[in-house]
């Protein structure tokens, strides 16, 4: 078993008063996760599955009386896939304010929000974290760094999803899976979802345009569903912990996009899983994507596992010059070409350089990409 590298941030804020919610994709590990996390605090534990619909019925209208008896004499309370259960926000309100000796851990597979689960209700109670496909950093802890290298072209092509890490010989069959049946549960469960095939469209439309800037009008044209069901159910993904946007960096550089915007999706994985391509690397085409979404999906990752506050960015203009990937930190950015090519040269714009200052860049190649995602 991979250890995740956030269980001391978690164990850290454990009996603080507060909920811990746990946010991440299905499949991803976050019953595990929960099971390490409460292992050695030796308390009475109660642990009930958000899935089941008497534990649906447990929560409905709820009260301190009501449940105080549910919790009976545990010390800690976790709900997994608490985004199931109506007044989940409520009732962990009620809990975390009235019957304190009470530790609650609830885990989502898409964001409580969602549902308008939570909002208003747990405002200044709650401790939040997202847990996401494991990440390189682990994996080299796990491994060791020249084994975990070795393994690139099975990351690139099948992820790095538990059981994907655990069981690869059968890896294409387990992302399938998960891809098919697991991934998009919570959405199809939505009234708001009303036709499960054009959210396919729209995903395996996305896999298809990795890198690429993402346009709705195109993606509307492309699958022929509307602009505005095409952006609802981005939205949706996104909230739903499937992909993720990255916006464009804008100043005052003229001619620069300043509303554009980039998606990624969190594993590599999905995105072969959904386009149904899981050729070997040298017979794909599609290399330079399958990279750009791997490493910035990782760094991704380690910027969530350090709790960092950098703000992540593209860039590019009208011209078509572009910069993969730029970080800012503060006054400071961080500009990142992303090249499968390891003698690819790095070329960062003069118009960027001349108008953005404290600028700092680097090119990532499967020979040095480690140094950014550790």
């Amino acid at each position: 078993m991979v250890n995740r590298a956030q269980i001391a941030y978690a164990k850290a804020r454990l009996f603080k008063g507060k909920a811990l919610l746990v946010f991440g994709p299905r499949q991803v590990g976050k019953t595990t996760f929960v099971q390490q996390l409460i292992a050695d605090t030796n308390k009475k534990t109660l642990i009930l599955n958000g899935d089941e619909s008497d534990v649906m019925a447990l929560f409905e209208s709820p009260n301190v009386l009501k449940l105080k008896n549910i919790i009976a004499d545990n010390e800690i309370l976790v709900i997994d896939e608490a985004q199931r259960i109506s007044n989940i926000g409520i009732a962990l309100k009620i809990i975390v304010d009235q019957i304190k000796n009470v530790q609650v851990i609830a885990t989502g597979s898409s964001s409580f929000e969602l549902a308008n689960q939570l909002n208003e209700p747990l405002t200044g109670r709650k401790y939040e974290m997202h847990l996401y496909p494991i990440a390189f950093l682990e994996m080299v802890n796990h491994e060791g760094l020249i084994n975990e290298k070795r393994a690139l072209e099975q990351r690139l092509i099948y992820g790095s999803y538990p059981e994907i890490i655990t069981n690869p010989t059968d890896a294409k069959e387990h992302i399938k899976l998960i891809a098919n049946s697991y991934l998009y549960k919570d959405l199809f469960l939505l009234e708001q979802i009303a036709k499960p095939v054009l959210l396919q469209k729209i995903v395996k439309a996305l896999a298809l345009q990795i890198g690429s800037e993402v346009n709705y009008n195109e993606l509307s044209q492309l699958t022929q569903i509307d602009n505005k069901t095409v952006e609802k159910y981005i939205d949706l993904l996104e909230k739903a912990f499937v992909v993720f946007k990255l916006p464009a960096l804008s100043g005052n550089v003229r001619n620069e996009i300043k509303k554009g915007k980039k998606i990624y999706f969190y594993d590599n994985g999905i995105i072969n899983a959904v386009t149904g391509n899981f050729n070997p690397i040298a017979q794909r085409t599609d290399v330079g994507a399958l990279w750009e979404n791997y490493i910035i999906s990782e760094r991704i990752k380690h910027l969530n596992i350090q709790q960092s506050e950098v703000e992540s960015y593209f860039w590019r203009t009208t011209q078509q010059q572009e910069i993969d990937y730029i970080e800012k930190n503060q006054e400071e950015l961080l500009a990142c070409e992303i090249k499968w090519n390891v003698k690819a040269k790095l070329k960062i714009p003069a118009t960027f350089t001349g108008n953005y200052s404290n600028v700092s860049s680097k090119i990532i190649t499967p020979n040095n990409y480690e140094e950014f995602l550790m």
